[in-house]
């Protein structure tokens, strides 16, 4: 185990980094999660209580989280899922509600959500194995608009919602630029399109009960690039490889571990054929 320093710009996947990046790359979490898990004593490295995420850790460290070794992590994916309403986005529900990853196929690896959508809302949820690719995607800094196609009981002006794209602040809380606008009039019901960028809890419905419009359906359609199109609910789609380093772009695709030796590459190749030929072998026995 290194001791404590700062993160240095020549870190590669394998080198040492951060535990925080450590447990995020092997898909247990985010970054912020890993950080909280440390300070609730979760973590151990070479059999010593973490207190602190300021370590650094490399291959030869051996990593436990809650009294089991860190999963070797694999190259970062993602994939498309479309949940459809009654799920909840969460690894498990004190409910015991059905959750979005008790749904996903066997053949999946263990994967976490960019972001969540609630209980009743549907559509386009991104999944990845990979922590820090899922807080680059939910940063609003980085520009990543969400799209949503939205049922509504009531009426509301054109004029009312050209007011959001400046934003507007409901309870306390500021909600940054929202675009939207009505669709179709269907009896009591308004279709509208929303795109929002930040992503915030329950923002739609929260500033559209402003407007005085309750949702009775929500929808996500989009997640910056990539669309929810006619994605079956329930199904979920691996999003190609090349595609997603594109949508990053060569700095942050690099910076996020998207580099790979030929070697890994084969690798990557050959659990995908074996995936493939497991759920063809299921699709036939059905």
């Amino acid at each position: 185990m290194s001791k404590p320093s700062n993160p240095s710009p020549a870190e590669t996947r394998d080198g040492p980094m951060r535990i925080a990046k450590a447990m995020a790359r092997a898909g247990l979490c985010s970054r912020r999660e890993a950080e909280r898990w440390i300070a609730d004593g979760r973590v151990s490295v070479n059999g010593k209580l973490l207190k602190t995420p300021a370590i650094e850790v490399c291959a030869q460290d051996k990593v436990f989280v809650d009294g089991k070794p860190l999963p070797t992590a694999e190259p970062p994916q993602l994939w498309r899922y479309h949940k459809p309403k009654g799920v909840v986005t969460t690894h498990s529900d004190p409910e015991g509600r059905p959750t979005v990853f008790e749904k996903m196929p066997p053949e999946m690896p263990r994967v976490i959500s960019v972001g969540r959508l609630d209980f009743n809302t549907e559509g386009l949820l991104l999944l990845t194995n990979d922590g820090a690719l899922a807080r680059h995607m939910e940063l609003p800094a980085n520009g990543w608009v969400r799209r949503y196609r939205v049922r509504a009981k009531g009426r509301v002006t054109p004029a009312d919602l050209a007011k959001l794209k400046d934003g507007v602040e409901i309870d306390g809380v500021q909600y940054g630029p929202i675009e939207a606008s009505v669709d179709t009039v269907q009896g009591a019901n308004s279709w509208l399109s929303i795109s929002i960028r930040e992503g915030k809890n329950r923002e739609v419905r929260n500033v559209l009960a402003h407007l005085g419009l309750t949702v009775n359906r929500l929808i996500r359609v989009s997640f910056g690039p990539f669309q929810l199109l006619d994605l079956a609910p329930g199904a979920v789609e691996a999003v190609r490889r090349r595609i997603l380093v594109a949508q990053l772009g060569p700095k942050a695709a690099e910076a996020l571990g998207f580099t790979e030796s030929q070697a890994e590459r084969k690798e990557r190749h050959a659990r995908g054929k074996a995936a493939h030929g497991k759920a063809a072998s299921r699709k036939d026995n059905a």
